[in-house]
């Protein structure tokens, strides 16, 4: 595991999973004894497939006249998904729906600048 995903995991214990994908690398972690989970195949398959999409409609709107996009919140039933893109891909981070999403991607912010992925 990177030192950018642990110090993510180790930064909020309102984190409850952490992902890179960056130059079609995939790395995750996850803490333990969560409820209302989603499975390690569902995940994979988001960070492959939705979340690069997401991002790339909400950057490519936000570029037309909305000043660019930094990061995207979706609100599923039992947690927050924030995603983030970065040099060569993106992180996303699943936090804990009793949570605020904004501060903690403002705390997120300051991880991915000191490890040089932004």
């Amino acid at each position: 595991m990177s030192e950018a995903i642990q110090e993510i995991l180790r930064s909020n214990a309102d984190i409850r999973y952490a992902a890179l994908y960056r130059n079609g690398k995939l790395e995750t972690a996850t803490r333990q004894g969560l409820r209302g989970a989603s499975t390690g195949e569902s995940d994979k398959y988001e960070e492959l497939l939705v979340n690069p999409a997401v991002l790339k409609l909400v950057t490519q709107r936000g570029d037309i006249d909305c000043g660019g996009a930094r990061f995207v919140v979706i609100r599923y039933g039992n947690f927050y998904q924030w995603i983030r893109p970065v040099s060569g891909g993106h992180v996303s981070v699943c936090i804990e729906a009793s949570a605020d999403p904004i501060r903690t991607g403002q705390d997120l912010e300051s991880i991915l600048q000191k490890q040089g992925l932004l």
